[in-house]
């Protein structure tokens, strides 16, 4: 074989090998012995494809900055960092400690471990009102990030509470794949605080809460911001389906009870309503004591 067909033969080998050969390296008749080998070769060193490559990448962007005015919240008896009602400071950090040891218990069961729903029997008992509170009380914390979800879907409460407009938020979820859920979360002043409102109310808003699309925004917010103990703020057990739904997929359930006021057996009936949920604690709102307000909490 001549020089000319073995250096031809060399080239189609590199070609094949993955190696880029410019135009016109062809071997020349004059060339001296292994001359081709030596011509510029540019070799293709990209990196290959990463596993998923080709997949849109998920969107991460920050969230919306808005203010609370801290001082009307105080004004209206809720905990805040200034902690102006010390006593209920104390109330929400001994609730707290007990909520953050079942979490570890939900962990141990196979459960989403940071997510907890806040319900009730019948409106007016409090739910909200503790919601705020215990997402407060964890923001205050130096270790831990609360994200507090509005999902009363048919009476949300939370954003007018804060003095924040309604927006875009879990509603939008459950129905409009495009939506990430960075661009629905709010920033608050508060700085270890997060929003995520109830949405855009729809002829389906009863539903949503038993839907697909809340089930996958479950897992993303137990996977994804697993760093973050979730709060839904969630609809009455008894006059909401979509509590009931909810309540068995979080870690954990708080069943805030108001004192002196609902019956025994509505409450029978509540308890009833999230008996396959493994971890439910109760909390006895206005409960009469020497303080102005005030929990009792009881572990169940």
């Amino acid at each position: 074989m001549s020089i000319i067909e073995q250096a031809t033969r060399r080239l189609e080998e590199l070609r094949r090998a993955g190696i880029e050969v410019p135009h016109g390296a062809r071997p020349e008749a004059g060339d001296a012995p292994g001359a081709a080998a030596v011509r510029p070769l540019r070799i293709n060193r990209e990196a290959p494809a990463a596993p998923g490559a080709g997949q849109p990448e998920r969107r991460t962007k920050p969230a919306r900055l808005v203010q609370i005015d801290l001082d009307t919240l105080a004004a209206q008896g809720y905990l805040t960092p200034g902690l102006a009602n010390r006593a209920m400071a104390e109330e929400f950090r001994v609730i707290k400690m007990q909520l953050l040891r079942n979490m570890e218990a939900a962990a141990a069961q196979g459960l989403r471990r940071n997510l907890i729903a806040v319900t009730s029997a019948l409106p007016g008992e409090g739910k909200t009102f503790f919601s705020m509170n215990l997402a407060m009380s964890l923001a205050m914390e130096v270790d831990y990030h609360a994200l507090l979800v509005d999902a009363d879907a048919l009476r949300p409460s939370v954003m007018r509470r804060y003095g924040i407009g309604e927006d875009v938020g879990l509603l939008d979820l459950a129905t409009r794949p495009e939506l990430d859920v960075s661009d629905v979360l709010l920033r608050t002043n508060v700085p270890k605080l997060t929003l995520l409102p109830a949405g855009t109310p729809n002829a389906k808003s009863p539903e949503l809460l038993s839907s697909a699309g809340v089930d996958r925004l479950l897992d993303e917010l137990a996977d994804r911001y697993a760093d973050r103990i979730v709060i839904f703020d969630a609809p009455p057990i008894l006059l909401a389906s979509g509590a009931r739904h909810l309540a068995s997929r979080v870690g954990q359930v708080v069943m805030i009870v108001e004192a002196d006021n609902t019956d025994s057996q509505s409450v029978a009936q509540a308890f009833a309503a999230v008996e396959t949920c493994p971890l439910v604690s109760s909390v006895l709102n206005r409960c009469p004591t020497t303080a102005a307000r005030s929990y009792g909490y009881y572990d169940e």
